[in-house]
């Protein structure tokens, strides 16, 4: 095995951005007035009145397949409202409800049971409430089971944060993430398959399926409050694609990492067993840093330590991502 990628796994990046920009040019109805749309990225934003709505979709993905194998499905749930409430507080919206999809091959009520568990802890973590969701049996279409959700959120219209006010100088303040949390695992999967071990297997961190297993981690109450006692500029989430999340703060300035966070053992892991080159590694996974800030630098040592967070970087004139440590460089 050498130098994986994630195309190599069967993602491929460009293609998937060309197939969404196909959806999104087919879609081009707009309501007006109450209901209309609103700029934003990572969650949709629509007007209501005084008031946006954030709206939000995503599922678990390919990690239910690590779950499968080691017969693990408790905390599933979790990332499930995970990957759409961290996407909706990145514009300054409170999540306040949630709707699951859950689509089998077969009804087993062991299995919706444990997935309960899961989304229960997530709501609590989140402060959300889950108000209901569908259960489809699609035999025919489904090999297992595959679970989805849709949060709902609100901010004032004059409190929306979209990165307009990010400016030079700028201090980027970095989340610890909780591990892999929920992206590029159709590589990490194909890196483990491929590798000498097996997802019950103990290596240096610890059993493997386990690790991937880990929970992604909800950033909820740390933002909301972050958002009531500072300025915050901007903010994403990041997941799939890694860095290159950074940009959708506003595309207008060049985001410099100097000082990354430390990534967890499990990436080391992926990267040795995969021989997955850096570059590869910092646009497919988050690399231990599952969420950035992005506040004048007069306040952000205040907001790093209250947000148990750290200054991991600069914005500066330009465009694209400098990782300097590692000397990767990604351009939009």
């Amino acid at each position: 095995m050498s130098g994986l990628t994630y195309k190599d796994a069967g993602v491929d990046i460009e293609e998937e951005e060309e197939a969404i920009s196909a959806l999104t040019e087919a879609v081009l109805f707009a309501r007006e007035g109450k209901g209309a749309p609103l700029k934003s990225e990572f969650t949709g934003l629509v007007d209501f009145g005084e008031f946006a709505l954030s709206l939000c979709t995503d599922g678990v993905g390919t990690k239910l397949i690590v779950a499968n194998k080691m017969e693990r499905w408790n905390t599933v749930g979790i990332d499930c409202i995970a990957m759409n409430v961290n996407d909706t507080i990145c514009q300054g919206a409170e999540p306040i409800a949630f709707v699951d999809y859950l689509a089998v091959e077969e009804p087993d009520p062991l299995l919706t049971k444990e997935l309960g568990k899961g989304l229960q802890k997530g709501a609590q973590l989140s402060n959300m409430t889950i108000i209901g969701g569908e259960t489809a049996t699609l035999g025919e279409i489904i090999n297992g089971f595959d679970l989805a959700g849709t949060a709902l959120g609100y901010v004032k219209k004059e409190d929306i944060i979209d990165g307009s006010e990010v400016e030079k100088g700028d201090k980027i303040i970095g989340l610890p993430s909780s591990g892999i949390h929920s992206n590029g695992f159709t590589l990490a999967r194909k890196i483990v398959d491929e590798s000498k071990f097996d997802y019950h297997d103990e290596v240096e961190f610890g059993i493997i399926g386990e690790e991937l297993l880990r929970p992604t981690k909800i950033y909820t109450k740390t933002v909301m409050g972050a958002i009531e006692s500072y300025e915050i500029k901007g903010m994403a989430n990041i997941t799939g694609g890694g860095l290159r999340n950074l940009p959708r703060i506003n595309e207008d300035y060049r985001y410099v990492i100097d000082d990354p966070l430390e990534p967890q053992p499990i990436f080391e892991f992926l990267r040795r067993e995969g021989d997955v080159a850096d570059k590869e590694m910092y646009q497919t996974f988050n690399m231990g840093m599952g969420y950035v800030m992005v506040v004048s630098s007069d306040i952000a040592e205040d907001v790093a330590k209250d947000t148990k967070g750290k200054l991991v970087g600069e914005v500066k004139s330009g465009s694209g991502i400098l990782h300097k440590e590692k000397d990767i460089e990604y351009t939009l």
